[in-house]
């Protein structure tokens, strides 16, 4: 199972799509290593700026709606994992990139509305996640306030995640 939670980049916007998550340009590479300079390359989002360190050090993302729009490619998940970020946290996944989350051994959890409102309340100051699978339970904090928010799972992706993802859950038990 994957290390989950760390230093959070925040992506203030809804319907990120794969293409902007990782470009189709680079959909023919032979490694997932090939694709980890290109996360976010094409990213349009006021102030966004993919090379700062508070990109590079992120592992949880937060983010809006509809995150991972687009087309079905496994390369958006991928791109992220490579890049060390292991859980999304968004008001809303499209389906095919959720499962490919979950696929990947990875997280992507879905809160409502308000609760990412009051996590982008912290958006301009380093702020770190922690993630209890188990728990279903994710805790924030920064140099001024806390937060924890609930989360639920299915049975069936929690068993991906803890196998390592869709392979590897299908190598323990077939």
């Amino acid at each position: 199972m994957k290390s989950f939670g760390g230093p959070v980049l925040f992506l203030d916007r809804s319907d990120i799509n794969t293409d902007e998550i990782i470009p189709a340009k680079y959909l023919t590479t032979v490694s997932k290593e090939d694709l980890k300079p290109h996360l976010l390359e094409d990213l349009k989002l006021p102030g966004f700026d993919r090379f700062s360190p508070d990109v590079k050090a992120a592992r949880v993302i937060v983010t809006r709606a509809n995150f991972g729009c687009g087309s079905s490619r496994e390369h958006a998940p991928w791109a992220l994992e490579v890049n060390n970020v292991a859980a999304v946290i968004a008001e809303s996944f499209a389906r095919i990139f959720r499962q490919n989350m979950f696929n990947c051994g990875m997280l992507a959890i879905a809160l409502p509305k308000d609760e990412i409102d009051s996590l982008f309340e912290f958006k301009d100051e380093p702020i770190l996640c922690s993630i209890n699978l188990e728990k279903g339970q994710l805790s924030f904090s920064s140099p001024r306030a806390s937060h924890e928010s609930k989360f639920d799972l299915a049975e069936f992706d929690k068993a991906l995640v803890h196998s390592g993802g869709w392979v590897e859950f299908a190598d323990q038990r077939y």
